[in-house]
Formats: C-alpha cells, sequence, structure tokens
C-alpha cells in the first residue's frame, strides 16, 4: 500500500522544466536600464530629442514642442509633432480641449497619446459628456504607473482648462507622479528654458536694481491673489518664441518647426512657426 502513495523527489525526474542549481559567486543586481548598450539594438530604446513647454494663463493654456527627431547626430525628420490633441469626436478630434505633450522615446509618446485618447473618448461615450481636465490627469497619471515596471519612455504634459475656466498644466514624470504648475518644460533643451520661465513667469531671481532686494515672488504673488499680474495671451506667445529661439541656438537636438496649440473656452487654435534647421 505504501508504494501506491509514494511521492517521487524532484530528483527522480518529474518532467520539470528546469533543473536545481547551486548558487555561487556574487549575487547578480538586475536592474531596468532602456538605453544599456546590452540591449539589442532592435529592442532599444532611443531618446529622439526634442522639447516641449506649457504655460497657463487666466483664461488659456499654450503648449509648443519643436518637431525635429533625432537619433544621436542624425536627424530622423525635421516634422514630428510632439502635440496631440486628446478627446473630442472622430480621427482628427474635432471639438478637442485638452493637448497632451510628449517628449522622449517616440513611439512610446505616440502610444501613450493613443491610449489616453481612446481613454478620454470612452468615457464620453459612456458618461455623455466630457472628461474634465482633472479628471484625464489623474487618468493618465494610472496609465502612466500601472506600466512603472517597464514604463513609457517620456516626459508628459497635459494642458487644458479646468471646471472654472482657467487655464490647467499637469507635468508627469514617466512612472505617473504629477502635479498642477503655472510652467513646465521638458525634453532636450528644458535646462536652458526652465531657468528662463522660472524667470519670465514665475518671477523668481528678479531684484530691485542696485539694492540687492528681492522684488519677485512675493510680490507677484500678492498681486495674483487679487488678479493684477496674469499675463495675456499675446505676452505669453511672446515667451514661447523667444523660449524656443534661445533654445535652438545652444541645442542640437532642438530646432527645425514649432508647434504652438493655444487652448481657450472657444477651442484650440494651432498655429506653425519656423526655427532654425542647422
Amino acid at each position: 500500500m505504501a508504494s501506491m502513495f509514494h511521492v517521487p523527489m524532484p530528483s527522480e525526474n518529474m518532467g520539470y522544466s528546469f533543473a536545481p542549481q547551486a548558487v555561487s559567486g556574487e549575487p547578480k543586481q538586475h536592474s531596468f536600464y532602456p538605453l544599456s548598450a546590452d540591449i539589442p539594438p532592435s529592442l532599444r530604446y532611443t531618446d529622439n530629442g526634442g522639447s516641449t513647454l506649457g504655460i497657463t494663463g487666466p483664461s488659456f493654456c499654450i503648449l509648443a514642442g519643436d518637431t525635429r527627431s533625432t537619433s544621436g547626430y542624425n536627424i530622423n525628420t525635421r516634422y514630428a509633432p510632439k502635440l496631440f490633441r486628446i478627446g473630442g469626436s472622430g480621427p482628427t478630434n474635432k471639438s478637442s480641449k485638452l493637448v497632451l505633450s510628449v517628449v522622449g522615446f517616440a513611439a512610446d509618446g505616440k502610444a501613450l497619446a493613443e491610449r489616453l485618447d481612446l481613454i478620454v473618448k470612452m468615457y464620453k461615450y459612456q458618461h455623455g459628456k466630457e472628461m474634465s481636465v482633472s479628471a484625464c490627469a489623474a487618468r493618465l497619471s494610472h496609465v502612466l504607473y500601472n506600466k512603472r515596471f517597464f514604463p513609457y519612455y517620456v516626459h508628459a504634459i497635459l494642458g487644458g482648462l479646468d471646471e472654472h475656466g482657467v487655464g490647467a498644466l499637469y507635468s508627469y514624470d514617466p512612472v505617473g507622479s504629477y502635479e498642477r504648475e503655472q510652467c513646465r518644460a521638458a525634453g532636450a533643451a528644458a535646462s536652458l528654458i526652465m531657468p528662463f520661465l522660472d524667470n519670465q513667469v514665475n518671477f523668481k531671481n528678479q531684484y530691485i536694481p542696485g539694492s540687492g532686494v528681492g522684488e519677485g515672488t512675493s510680490r507677484v504673488m500678492e498681486e495674483r491673489k487679487r488678479g493684477e499680474s496674469d499675463m495675456g495671451e499675446g505676452e505669453v506667445m511672446g515667451l514661447v518664441r523667444d523660449a524656443f529661439t534661445s533654445a535652438v541656438e545652444r541645442h542640437i537636438e532642438v530646432g527645425d518647426g514649432l508647434q504652438i496649440c493655444v487652448i481657450t473656452k472657444e477651442g484650440i487654435k494651432e498655429t506653425y512657426v519656423e526655427l532654425k534647421k542647422d
């Protein structure tokens, strides 16, 4: 009887797909590094260059991005949009009032934009109303976080108008952490553009001439509470052009063209401005 209930040990050839191995040597650490030379070129991530930025106002939100796509020192194309309309209706996203900017690995950026666009359109079909920018921001955070173990290799910025008609801008890291900001730059030239925006939009490091006394942040924040110092759409458009005109002089991965989307209560107005091509 005992033989009828005999359970063979693993060493008795149960057809296991693996064999026990002795552990020897130093432990090996596994990490995620998408640009590693150890990964086959066909599977390796590539930073396709370019930069994006976003600035909000009292009744508008402006996002902009250059159109150059690079791989190292090579230019893949001079027109690769980094701004995508989200929601609305049809393949052209008619009547959309949300814009997503993505910079980093172009294939991941396009895949993320298509996925978020599908989510927003399904929400409209299921609930009979447009998804708010705050709800879309939270949903995008979930999408990125769910891919955290093999993340979208992009820096995303989402723009729109909130429930009060005020410009809303949300910036993300690749795994979904996000915050609402008044301005944000991302991509290859972010280290050049962001200090400019900090100074001109957030009024940081501005001083009374010859005194060494700061007049920027505290004064401007008090004025903004009273609604007296918000910049107009024309002034912000000038800052956007100045930021990219300066960036292309100092960064080889930025240039060719500038795509600008202005979001207002009337909808999205898109413009294109030529940049340096060398």
